[in-house]
């Protein structure tokens, strides 16, 4: 797979439905008819809330169920994140559901003190990196993007995936820091933003977008929801770094847990 074809699903999901927002995403995802890899938002079942006693599933929960049987319908991978229960404790988790249903899961590093999220969530310990054919993609959800030490790469992915709910009043930092985050990577970020209004009156921009490895926006979505689709090439990201490697001169560094 030297082209993996990319559709980011931007939309406003509804306050703690998480049927409703099932059947949201069920109907965007009836447009996409030829994508390999599908990217819905952060929490995309409920919106980002605090209330994750409330609200949360499992891994064997109805959400992870429709992600699994879409995957597999569509025959292509599936990304978003996901209030999830899991031995007692909360995680804001991206879930990375291929055709096969074999989840690959990364559970958030970085929880966002300013609205509490480290109150009612769990940080995740383990930097995730998947594949999707000759792909190798770093998962990522929102405020993780600010923390370049946790996603630097060392060669060792192509896409730096994000999917988030970033506030519009903050749209500057999060279209700053994307293109930031491809051009130390030398990779593709590829990253989805929310729509609206959610349930804490907090107002969303959109935004989504993908930029190349020197920075260049491939595509990108406004402040609507809008489906918007991109193919990505794994032969000029491999030239590019091979004609600027500035890889091989970064910093050793180790993250300490």
């Amino acid at each position: 797979m030297r082209a993996l074809k990319v559709a980011l699903v931007q939309a406003a999901p509804h306050w703690h439905d998480a049927a409703a927002n099932r059947t949201l995403f069920d109907e965007a995802c009836d447009q996409i008819d030829d994508a390999d890899l599908v990217v819905l938002p952060e929490m995309f079942s409920t919106g980002f809330t605090m209330a994750s006693r409330e609200v949360a599933e499992t891994m064997q929960g109805e959400t992870v169920a429709w992600m699994r049987a879409r995957a597999a319908a569509l025959d292509t991978t599936i990304a978003g994140s996901v209030v999830i229960e899991d031995n007692g404790e909360f995680f804001n988790r991206l879930v990375w559901m291929p055709p096969d249903g074999d989840a690959v899961v990364y559970d958030k590093r970085h929880l966002f003190r300013m609205a509490d999220e480290h109150q009612h969530y769990a940080a995740g310990a383990d930097r995730v990196t998947t594949s999707i054919g000759s792909w190798r993609v770093r998962l990522a959800v929102c405020y993780d993007l600010r923390f370049p030490v946790w996603l630097r790469a060392t060669d060792d992915y192509d896409v730096l995936l994000c999917v988030a709910n970033w506030p519009a009043a903050r749209q500057s930092a999060w279209k700053t820091l994307l293109r930031a985050r491809a051009v130390e990577n030398l990779c593709y970020t590829v990253a989805v933003n929310r729509v609206g209004r959610d349930g804490n009156d907090v107002d969303y921009a959109g935004g989504s977008a993908v930029y190349d490895a020197e920075g260049n926006t491939l595509v990108e979505a406004f402040d609507a929801a809008a489906i918007v689709r991109v193919s990505l090439d794994l032969d000029l990201l491999r030239d590019y770094r091979r004609r600027f490697p500035a890889w091989r001169d970064a910093d050793d560094f180790e993250v300490v847990q």
